[in-house]
């Protein structure tokens, strides 16, 4: 199995199994990867994922060799997208790389190890934090093929790190190693090899104690923002008010009671 998917209490641990091939992604497991995140935020018991690779590898990108072997045009249409697409859960579209068009209402956490490259550099890219090992590392290694972006990066690495140096990476395709990503926020976390996917666990299990609908309105309304204009987006962050009285007000007695004085999250 390529594709494996686990559950451990309220937040689903999705795992590329391929190492043979650095967990290089093929059409099935790409098809098996979109399948697993919708059914998790479909998951009203499922409230934070975690994307991750077999370790020694995150993802090496789009298997190369099916490419080689020639794509047929059923496999371009599979992947187009109409003016009709917007991103949303009720016309969930398909990436090249599984889940990088969908637009998620729960959060996704990348744990990476190794080469997170080309495509799989596209999925960690997708998932809203990233925990990278010391020695892990990205690049846009498909520069070196003839293999453009199509799984959001030319959307998502600029809007992430800044369009300056985005250029810088997408038009050498140089190494980038952790360090570096750290330094520039392409990485929100730079841990000991071997424990991405410990501390990803541990940063999930942080999240999931929140109030779920408020955090989930603040992520959406973050993520819309790039849409529209200030005016625009300030209307559609209001929309995050009806949480308030759904979550806010109980929250705010909690805090009237005694409880997160201090910074203190303990309880909360």
């Amino acid at each position: 199995m390529t594709i494996r998917v686990e559950k451990q209490g309220e937040i689903t641990i999705v795992t590329i199994d391929r190492p043979e091939a650095r967990n290089a992604v093929s059409p099935e497991m790409a098809d098996g990867l979109f399948k697993a995140f919708t059914a998790f935020d479909r998951d009203e018991n499922s409230k934070v994922a975690i994307l991750t690779g077999v370790p020694g590898a995150f993802c090496a990108g789009f298997d190369l060799k099916f490419a080689a072997e020639g794509i047929d045009e059923k496999w371009f249409a599979e992947h187009d997208l109409d003016s009709g697409f917007d991103g949303r859960d009720d016309q969930p579209r398909k990436g090249p790389m599984g889940p990088t068009r969908l637009q998620l209402s729960k959060p996704v956490i990348a744990a990476i190890s190794g080469p997170a490259v080309a495509g799989g550099m596209e999925l960690a890219l997708w998932c809203d934090l990233r925990v990278m090992e010391r020695s892990a590392y990205m690049g846009v290694y498909c520069r070196r093929w003839g293999v453009p972006l199509i799984d959001g990066g030319t959307v998502r690495l600029p809007r992430i790190v800044g369009h300056g140096r985005a250029m810088d990476l997408i038009l050498t395709g140089r190494r980038v190693d952790a360090e570096e990503c750290l330094a520039i926020g392409l990485a929100n976390r730079m841990v000991e090899d071997g424990s991405a996917l410990e501390t990803a666990l541990e940063l999930a299990a942080e999240l999931v104690r929140f109030p779920q609908a408020c955090m989930r309105a603040d992520r959406l309304s973050a993520i819309r923002q790039w849409s529209l204009d200030v005016p625009s987006a300030l209307v559609n962050e209001w929309k995050s008010a009806e949480t308030f009285r759904a979550e806010g007000i109980a929250g705010a007695a909690r805090f009237a009671g005694g409880k997160g004085r201090s910074g203190d999250f303990d309880e909360i």
